[in-house]
């Protein structure tokens, strides 16, 4: 482990401890009237609680563990601290009060046995007492707002994980032939098979995929999270994921094993072999690796264009539009598959205006968020601007899948897993 890890880890690990320091001390407030014994006990539960989640973190990172111990690990421990952090403000809020409080007293020459309550008001102590007091209430407030991202992400994990919604879009392509007005397409993307745990509830979001009947199957990468042989226990599921002009695929930035360490180079450039291997013979699926496909009805042509991973930042570049796009003049329509939404905005809009229609996934929609209507909002949104839906630039479009499965957090809460059917009609 480099040193520069070792320093982060450092840091953040005393961030967390002083969270934990500050967050007790509004814990205590909840039995503060109870007997000694009681208090001790409670107290000792809490920090037996917080070391327990923060062994099992660190056990996980550092040794070879099984996958559901990490992730139960990973995830008990992110989601008891992102919850701590909700209560952080209200706390703070508190101390500053009292900070101003002692000013004020230690100026003000009045009678010492007078408090400033929340009204501003001098009141005795006396009085004080049969009241709830400012900094019990600040205290109570922050607890309760913890208590909701905890509740929010576990009922994530409980309901929303597989709560397959299908998306129906209208997709209107100036450039349309005639003889594909109509055309039913399918997408599906980030699966990352390795996350799965319920094998039922997957079947059941590919069968309501085939009742949608769709002439064509779009998957925009990531089946897997790391490895190849992830996706071993469900091939039995999405090869059975057909349709009558073709499922075309297209590799994500965790298909091609960047994320794990590999005994060479070897054994990497493999896995990525035996893994378009499943795409291409035991799924049967037309996979695009910088290529495309054309599409003939009725003397009529479109090109399906699949690239490799072109992202923004530290994500991967394999893409290569030139190689993919070379010979494509004779489509009428171009509909490109490509994981990263980022690769419209930085490559695809300013070179290549012939792509009517992108197809993108990888955001995940950060499995947080609210989508109600035409209303959305997720986190994810001040790190991707087009990171869920239909967007339109001039004649150019990118419609961004939410994802199938889940990758990290084992759950979604308001971004629900997505199989988008397009209609594509001319306008």
């Amino acid at each position: 482990m480099n040193s520069g890890r070792i320093i982060f880890l450092i840091v953040f690990n005393l961030i967390i401890l002083c969270a934990d320091l500050y967050v007790f001390q509004a814990f205590k407030e909840l039995h503060k009237n109870q007997s000694d014994r009681k208090r001790k006990a409670f107290n000792s539960i809490y920090w037996a609680f917080s070391a327990l989640l923060f062994i099992c973190a660190g056990y996980s990172i550092f040794f070879t563990v099984s996958r559901w111990f990490k992730t139960i690990a990973i995830v008990g421990f992110l989601i008891a601290n992102f919850s701590k952090i909700f209560a952080l403000p209200f706390l703070l809020i508190d101390d500053l009060r009292r900070a101003v409080l002692v000013l004020i007293r230690k100026f003000n020459k009045r009678n010492a046995k007078t408090l400033v309550t929340a009204n501003d008001e001098e009141v005795s102590e006396s009085t004080v007492d049969s009241k709830i007091s400012r900094s019990e209430f600040l205290t109570k407030a922050g607890l309760i707002a913890a208590s909701i991202p905890f509740a929010t992400m576990t009922f994530g994990i409980i309901e929303g994980v597989y709560d397959y919604r299908i998306k129906r879009v209208k997709l209107k392509l100036p450039n349309l032939p005639k003889s594909f007005e109509g055309l039913k397409i399918a997408q599906l993307s980030d699966i990352h098979s390795g996350s799965f745990y319920n094998k039922k509830a997957v079947k059941g979001g590919v069968d309501m995929l085939m009742a949608e009947k769709p002439d064509m199957v779009f998957f925009t990468g990531d089946l897997v999270n790391d490895e190849a042989p992830e996706v071993k226990d469900y091939t039995d599921i999405f090869n059975k994921v057909k349709a009558p002009l073709g499922v075309y695929s297209t590799l994500g930035n965790h298909d091609y094993g960047d994320y794990k360490r590999w005994s060479s180079d070897k054994a990497k450039k493999q896995n990525l072999e035996d893994l378009k291997t499943v795409h291409r013979k035991t799924l049967g699926w037309d996979l695009l690796m910088n290529e495309h496909r054309i599409i003939e009805q009725g003397g009529d042509k479109i090109a399906i264009v699949g690239i490799e991973n072109w992202g923004k930042g530290r994500f991967p570049k394999y893409g290569r539009m030139d190689l993919a796009t070379k010979d494509t003049d004779e489509a009428a329509v171009k509909l490109l598959l490509s994981h990263d939404p980022s690769h419209w905005r930085m490559q695809v809009l300013p070179e290549y205006k012939d792509i009517d229609a992108m197809f993108s996934g990888h955001t995940h929609g950060m499995q947080f968020g609210l989508r109600l209507g035409d209303f959305q909002w997720s986190p994810i949104q001040y790190m991707y601007p087009e990171w869920a839906g239909l967007y339109k630039e001039g004649q150019q479009q990118l419609y961004v899948n939410v994802g199938y499965g889940f990758l990290g957090y084992p759950g979604r809460f308001g971004i629900y897993p997505e199989i988008t059917i397009f209609e594509l009609t001319r306008g």
